[in-house]
Protein backbone atom coordinates (compact mmCIF):
# COMPACT_ATOMS: atom_id res chain seq x y z
CA UNK A 1 0.00 0.00 0.00
CA UNK A 2 1.35 3.35 -1.09
CA UNK A 3 0.17 6.43 1.06
CA UNK A 4 0.52 10.25 0.95
CA UNK A 5 0.80 12.28 3.70
CA UNK A 6 -0.49 16.36 2.91
CA UNK A 7 1.95 18.76 4.81
CA UNK A 8 0.83 22.51 5.48
CA UNK A 9 2.65 25.03 7.42
CA UNK A 10 1.99 24.35 10.96
CA UNK A 11 1.02 20.73 10.41
CA UNK A 12 2.15 18.97 13.56
CA UNK A 13 0.94 15.20 13.44
CA UNK A 14 1.92 14.68 10.05
CA UNK A 15 5.10 12.72 11.38
CA UNK A 16 3.60 11.46 13.81
CA UNK A 17 1.03 9.81 11.00
CA UNK A 18 3.58 8.67 9.04
CA UNK A 19 5.70 6.64 11.37
CA UNK A 20 2.15 4.74 11.57
CA UNK A 21 1.57 4.38 8.21
CA UNK A 22 5.36 3.36 8.04
CA UNK A 23 4.71 0.55 11.01
CA UNK A 24 1.66 -0.85 9.40
CA UNK A 25 2.80 -0.96 5.59
CA UNK A 26 6.50 -1.52 6.10
CA UNK A 27 7.54 1.79 3.66
CA UNK A 28 7.49 5.35 4.35
CA UNK A 29 4.66 7.39 2.78
CA UNK A 30 5.20 9.94 0.56
CA UNK A 31 5.55 13.60 2.23
CA UNK A 32 3.47 16.35 -0.04
CA UNK A 33 3.95 20.01 0.28
CA UNK A 34 0.77 21.93 0.55
CA UNK A 35 2.09 23.67 -2.48
CA UNK A 36 2.02 20.60 -4.81
CA UNK A 37 -0.34 20.39 -7.87
CA UNK A 38 -0.31 16.70 -8.55
CA UNK A 39 -0.39 13.78 -6.44
CA UNK A 40 1.21 10.57 -7.69
CA UNK A 41 -0.23 7.51 -8.11
CA UNK A 42 -1.20 6.42 -3.74
CA UNK A 43 -3.86 4.02 -2.30
CA UNK A 44 -4.38 6.48 0.30
CA UNK A 45 -4.39 10.05 1.34
CA UNK A 46 -4.36 11.29 4.48
CA UNK A 47 -5.12 15.15 6.00
CA UNK A 48 -3.19 14.96 9.32
CA UNK A 49 -3.48 17.19 12.66
CA UNK A 50 -1.99 20.31 13.16
CA UNK A 51 -2.84 24.02 13.01
CA UNK A 52 -2.67 24.84 9.46
CA UNK A 53 -1.87 28.10 8.40
CA UNK A 54 -2.23 29.02 12.68
CA UNK A 55 -5.69 28.12 12.19
CA UNK A 56 -6.07 31.76 11.33
CA UNK A 57 -9.88 32.93 9.85
CA UNK A 58 -11.48 29.64 10.45
CA UNK A 59 -9.37 26.41 11.02
CA UNK A 60 -8.83 24.54 7.68
CA UNK A 61 -10.24 26.95 5.84
CA UNK A 62 -7.22 28.37 4.32
CA UNK A 63 -5.64 25.02 3.86
CA UNK A 64 -8.46 23.93 2.19
CA UNK A 65 -7.85 26.10 -0.94
CA UNK A 66 -4.39 25.25 -0.93
CA UNK A 67 -3.43 23.74 -4.85
CA UNK A 68 -2.75 20.13 -3.12
CA UNK A 69 -6.90 19.91 -2.37
CA UNK A 70 -8.26 19.80 -5.67
CA UNK A 71 -5.94 17.28 -5.99
CA UNK A 72 -7.17 15.63 -3.15
CA UNK A 73 -10.46 15.99 -3.76
CA UNK A 74 -10.42 14.65 -7.30
CA UNK A 75 -8.73 11.51 -6.14
CA UNK A 76 -11.97 11.37 -3.07
CA UNK A 77 -14.41 11.59 -5.93
CA UNK A 78 -12.63 8.62 -7.98
CA UNK A 79 -12.59 6.81 -5.21
CA UNK A 80 -9.25 6.91 -3.24
CA UNK A 81 -9.55 6.38 0.44
CA UNK A 82 -9.04 9.76 2.16
CA UNK A 83 -8.24 10.44 5.94
CA UNK A 84 -8.56 13.38 7.57
CA UNK A 85 -7.35 13.66 11.76
CA UNK A 86 -8.28 16.68 13.44
CA UNK A 87 -7.13 19.67 11.51
CA UNK A 88 -7.83 17.30 8.74
CA UNK A 89 -11.51 16.63 9.46
CA UNK A 90 -11.83 20.31 9.49
CA UNK A 91 -9.78 20.59 6.33
CA UNK A 92 -12.24 17.59 4.87
CA UNK A 93 -15.71 19.65 5.61
CA UNK A 94 -14.13 23.08 4.43
CA UNK A 95 -12.95 21.59 0.89
CA UNK A 96 -17.43 19.73 1.36
CA UNK A 97 -15.72 16.26 1.09
CA UNK A 98 -17.58 15.62 4.45
CA UNK A 99 -20.73 17.84 5.46
CA UNK A 100 -20.81 19.71 8.41
CA UNK A 101 -18.55 22.03 10.22
CA UNK A 102 -16.09 21.64 13.18
CA UNK A 103 -17.10 24.82 15.57
CA UNK A 104 -15.62 26.53 19.05
CA UNK A 105 -15.84 23.39 22.03
CA UNK A 106 -18.49 23.96 24.12
CA UNK A 107 -16.21 24.82 27.29
CA UNK A 108 -14.67 26.96 25.03
CA UNK A 109 -11.32 25.47 25.89
CA UNK A 110 -8.71 23.53 24.02
CA UNK A 111 -8.99 19.59 25.40
CA UNK A 112 -6.17 17.23 25.22
CA UNK A 113 -6.63 14.12 26.88
CA UNK A 114 -7.53 10.64 26.19
CA UNK A 115 -11.17 9.39 25.40
CA UNK A 116 -13.40 6.75 25.03
CA UNK A 117 -14.92 6.36 21.51
CA UNK A 118 -17.55 3.66 20.28
CA UNK A 119 -16.89 1.67 17.04
CA UNK A 120 -19.90 2.56 14.97
CA UNK A 121 -19.22 -0.06 12.12
CA UNK A 122 -17.05 -2.18 11.01
CA UNK A 123 -17.89 -1.69 7.55
CA UNK A 124 -15.14 0.87 5.81
CA UNK A 125 -11.33 0.35 5.21
CA UNK A 126 -10.89 2.65 8.06
CA UNK A 127 -12.55 0.23 10.63
CA UNK A 128 -12.73 -3.05 9.60
CA UNK A 129 -10.24 -4.19 11.76
CA UNK A 130 -12.73 -3.07 14.61
CA UNK A 131 -15.80 -4.87 15.07
CA UNK A 132 -18.92 -2.86 15.69
CA UNK A 133 -19.45 -1.82 19.35
CA UNK A 134 -15.93 -1.82 20.00
CA UNK A 135 -15.05 0.93 22.93
CA UNK A 136 -11.06 2.08 22.02
CA UNK A 137 -9.51 4.91 23.61
CA UNK A 138 -7.84 7.80 21.26
CA UNK A 139 -6.20 10.63 23.16
CA UNK A 140 -7.71 14.12 21.10
CA UNK A 141 -5.98 17.74 21.39
CA UNK A 142 -8.19 20.48 20.14
CA UNK A 143 -10.67 23.63 21.00
CA UNK A 144 -12.62 23.81 17.61
CA UNK A 145 -13.70 19.76 17.73
CA UNK A 146 -17.19 20.34 18.13
CA UNK A 147 -18.90 18.52 15.18
CA UNK A 148 -22.19 20.65 14.21
CA UNK A 149 -24.66 19.78 11.19
CA UNK A 150 -28.24 20.43 10.53
CA UNK A 151 -30.97 17.94 12.10
CA UNK A 152 -31.51 16.70 8.24
CA UNK A 153 -27.84 16.06 7.78
CA UNK A 154 -27.33 14.31 11.36
CA UNK A 155 -30.33 11.90 10.54
CA UNK A 156 -29.11 11.45 7.38
CA UNK A 157 -25.62 10.64 8.39
CA UNK A 158 -27.29 8.18 10.95
CA UNK A 159 -29.59 6.61 8.41
CA UNK A 160 -26.89 5.92 5.82
CA UNK A 161 -24.50 4.68 8.76
CA UNK A 162 -21.90 7.16 8.09
CA UNK A 163 -21.42 7.85 11.83
CA UNK A 164 -18.01 6.24 12.34
CA UNK A 165 -17.01 7.07 15.74
CA UNK A 166 -18.82 8.39 18.74
CA UNK A 167 -17.70 9.92 22.09
CA UNK A 168 -18.72 7.47 25.22
CA UNK A 169 -18.11 6.57 28.68
CA UNK A 170 -15.60 3.59 29.25
CA UNK A 171 -18.57 1.07 29.57
CA UNK A 172 -19.73 2.33 25.88
CA UNK A 173 -22.52 4.45 26.77
CA UNK A 174 -23.15 7.99 25.11
CA UNK A 175 -23.92 10.46 27.43
CA UNK A 176 -23.77 13.98 27.66
CA UNK A 177 -20.47 13.30 30.30
CA UNK A 178 -18.80 11.60 28.03
CA UNK A 179 -19.13 14.16 24.92
CA UNK A 180 -15.67 16.33 25.87
CA UNK A 181 -16.80 19.30 23.04
CA UNK A 182 -20.24 19.19 22.83
CA UNK A 183 -20.40 17.76 19.35
CA UNK A 184 -23.86 17.07 17.76
CA UNK A 185 -25.13 13.00 19.04
CA UNK A 186 -21.48 12.58 20.68
CA UNK A 187 -20.17 12.28 17.01
CA UNK A 188 -16.39 11.68 17.08
CA UNK A 189 -15.70 10.87 13.28
CA UNK A 190 -18.02 10.39 9.77
CA UNK A 191 -18.04 9.11 6.42
CA UNK A 192 -18.60 10.34 3.00
CA UNK A 193 -21.53 8.66 1.03
CA UNK A 194 -19.45 5.88 0.46
CA UNK A 195 -17.25 4.97 3.70
CA UNK A 196 -13.99 5.70 1.59
CA UNK A 197 -13.68 9.16 3.70
CA UNK A 198 -12.85 9.41 6.87
CA UNK A 199 -12.76 12.51 9.24
CA UNK A 200 -12.37 12.07 12.96
CA UNK A 201 -11.40 14.17 15.71
CA UNK A 202 -9.42 11.74 17.75
CA UNK A 203 -5.79 11.20 17.09
CA UNK A 204 -5.16 7.19 16.07
CA UNK A 205 -1.76 7.77 15.08
CA UNK A 206 -0.95 8.82 18.62
CA UNK A 207 -1.99 5.12 20.74
CA UNK A 208 -0.40 3.06 17.75
CA UNK A 209 1.94 1.23 19.62
CA UNK A 210 2.69 0.54 22.83
CA UNK A 211 5.91 2.95 23.58
CA UNK A 212 2.84 5.79 23.34
CA UNK A 213 0.86 3.61 26.01
CA UNK A 214 -1.70 1.78 24.02
CA UNK A 215 -2.51 -0.14 20.91
CA UNK A 216 -6.06 1.25 20.09
CA UNK A 217 -5.05 3.08 17.05
CA UNK A 218 -3.49 0.68 15.55
CA UNK A 219 -6.21 -1.42 13.94
CA UNK A 220 -6.51 1.41 11.89
CA UNK A 221 -3.60 1.29 10.12
CA UNK A 222 -3.26 -2.23 9.54
CA UNK A 223 -6.82 -2.38 8.54
CA UNK A 224 -6.05 0.19 5.60
CA UNK A 225 -3.63 -2.27 4.54
CA UNK A 226 -5.68 -5.30 4.28
CA UNK A 227 -7.64 -3.06 2.71
CA UNK A 228 -5.62 -1.60 -0.04
CA UNK A 229 -2.78 -3.76 -0.33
Amino acid sequence: MKAAVIVFPGSNCDRDVAVALEAATGQPPLMVWHRETELPAVDLVVVPGGFSYGDYLRCGALAARSPVMREVKAKAETGTPVLGICNGFQILTETDLLPGALIRNAGLKFICKDVFLRVETSESPFTRKYKAGTVVSYPIAHAEGNYFADDATLDRLEGDGRVAFRYVTEQGEATEAANPNGSARNIAGIFNETHRVLGLMPHPERLAEELLGGTDGKPMFEGLVEALS
